[in-house]
């Protein structure tokens, strides 16, 4: 018996179905899962200027999610990251810096720590979405893009780093949590500017209390003697110092001096939330 080939129409249609249906992952939106402009409709409206892209390639991001993770850009000390109320002014020196300055040299940070900034984060973070990794490298990448290109107090405009070194965890830690969050980025970032990852270049050596369990003033002490430069990986180099969040300041003020007293030429810093 011959067998009738099924009419064209209805093989194109089931392609077209079954293509609609596989959309590739890259098509969607990194954070909420929908489709973005240009793959098969979809995206929203809502989108403010910034639309997420890194280095003129395509947006990770859909334009409903894109105004929640745009970078400050305005409002802010570009020496600590310190928050003015206008968000709209222009950055300038807080009053702690003027007077008394940062034992880092550069600095730079995405966004205000809060909203969905601040879930991505956490996801990444306590609950194991490192695919959000890449999403979160990327906007140190503009961070640190935006502070290379910026001339003044807190930028980065010496030119890239020689190595990223990643705020460590302490061994105890790691064992429990599974990754070092600061790490992975380290790793992604270090990909994106062409630049060595040297996981070693800052050990941990004392555990520590959690710091989000502590109030300010209590943050220092806690931290003292906890990191140890290694001086035959940092010794003479420009350091870029990498972490996921700074609050008070105390995790990343008590690196960057155990760089220094390791011989680190220069010590920039670069975190995704302030």
């Amino acid at each position: 018996m011959r067998v009738v080939p099924a009419c064209l129409a209805d093989v194109a249609a089931l392609a077209g179905r079954l293509g609609r249906a596989l959309l590739p992952l890259c098509d969607r939106c990194q954070v909420c899962r929908g489709l973005l402009p240009g793959a098969g409709g979809g995206g929203g409206a809502g989108a403010g200027s910034w639309h997420g892209g890194i280095g003129g390639k395509k947006s990770p991001v859909c334009p409903v999610c894109a105004p929640g993770l745009a970078p400050r850009c305005g409002g802010f000390c570009p020496r600590c990251g310190a928050f003015a109320v206008d968000a709209d002014a222009p950055p300038e020196l807080c009053l702690d810096c003027r007077h008394g300055g940062r034992v880092w040299d550069g600095f730079a940070f995405h966004g205000r720590y809060e909203g969905l900034l601040r879930e991505l984060v956490l996801g990444f973070k306590f609950s194991g979405r490192l695919g959000q990794g890449r999403l979160l490298a990327g906007f140190l990448a503009e961070a640190w893009q935006r502070a290379a290109g910026r001339h003044g107090p807190g930028s980065m405009d010496a030119g890239a780093p020689d190595c990223l070194v990643p705020v460590p965890l302490h061994p105890r830690r790691l064992s429990w949590r599974g990754f070092n969050q600061s790490l992975e980025l380290a790793r992604l970032l270090g990909r994106e500017l062409a630049r060595p990852v040297c996981p070693a270049g800052l050990l941990r050596v004392r555990d520590t209390i959690p710091q989000s369990r502590l109030p300010g003033r209590k943050r220092l002490t806690n931290l003292a003697g906890a990191f140890t430069g290694q001086a035959r990986l940092v010794a003479g180099r420009h350091v870029l110092l990498i972490d996921d969040v700074m609050t008070t300041g105390a995790t990343v003020e008590t690196a960057v001096r155990a760089l220094r007293q390791a011989g680190a030429a220069r010590v920039d810093v670069t975190v995704v939330a302030r």
